[in-house]
């Protein structure tokens, strides 16, 4: 007999997108609360906040707390971990339908990994945001920090107004339930001055999909799609750079630098 096929209903499409693995561990959680680094005069938004593993410590270190869960199986427990939080709002909606707050803010999470990305894009997008500390798949927080020698597009494209850092690693048994890999600290910071001027940034990032676009098969010849082959050329022997590069292997700083070479004015 043929095994029977389960058919996959909405609800647990549902509950795949909403869980979350749950940190327990409570010396994960002050490292945590540590790399987030809250300000004691600041607003700071917490994603994904769960039955309040994280809100209790996160409030006790900052202005007011905005706490985030949407998932109905464990609001019940958050709304009353922050009954008891004077500096604590409980919002049961979901954070990415939500828009940014006018004033500067931070946000933090231990988010559902499977919409990390979407975390990560809202986070981008919002003109207010000074930081962002999200525990997400370590995989995920090494591939956008650079930490396996590699650099990924939208790092390298958002470079001059943001920083990525890998800020700590969470074993897999700090997490109840307990997921199948270990997790990353993933800090995203704005930086207090763009590296470029705001007018260049436009351009900048249309270099770095020009680059990543494999025209080509290298940075050089995808380079040189759009610029003079000499003046290619020239830009990366003064960086240092092989003309056979994979463009994952360059540094978001030689990138800084190709742009204004790239785009200097002629005398």
């Amino acid at each position: 007999m043929a095994p029977r096929r389960t058919r996959t209903t909405a609800r647990d499409r549902s509950r795949r997108v909403l869980s979350q693995n749950f940190l327990t561990d409570p010396a994960a959680v002050a490292r945590f609360v540590r790399a987030a680094r809250p300000d004691p005069d600041g607003l700071l938004l917490e994603v994904g906040a769960g039955r309040g593993q994280l809100t209790r410590p996160l409030a006790a270190r900052c202005r007011r707390l905005v706490a985030y869960e949407v998932d109905p199986a464990v609001t019940a427990d958050l709304a009353a971990v922050c009954a008891a939080l004077p500096r604590v709002d409980h919002r049961p909606v979901d954070f990415l339908t939500v828009a940014p707050p006018e004033e500067p803010f931070a946000v933090v999470g231990n988010i559902p990994w499977s919409l990390t990305a979407a975390v990560v894009r809202w986070c981008l997008a919002a003109p207010g945001l000074r930081s962002a500390t999200l525990l997400t798949q370590l995989e995920y927080a090494r591939k956008r920090s650079g930490d396996y020698g590699r650099w990924t597009r939208l790092t390298v494209s958002t470079w001059p107004e943001f920083s990525w850092r890998l800020a700590g690693r969470v074993p897999r048994t700090a997490f109840r339930p307990v997921p199948r890999v270990d997790a990353g600290i993933l800090r995203l910071e704005r930086r207090p001055e763009p590296l470029l001027p705001t007018v260049a940034l436009p351009a900048y990032r249309r270099m770095v999909e020009l680059g990543f676009g494999g025209v080509g098969g290298s940075l050089a010849a995808s380079l040189r799609a759009a610029h003079p082959r000499p003046r290619v050329d020239a830009a990366l022997r003064a960086v240092r750079l092989d003309p056979a590069t994979p463009v994952g292997a360059v540094w978001p700083e030689q990138w800084l630098v190709l742009f204004r070479l790239l785009h200097a004015r002629r005398g």
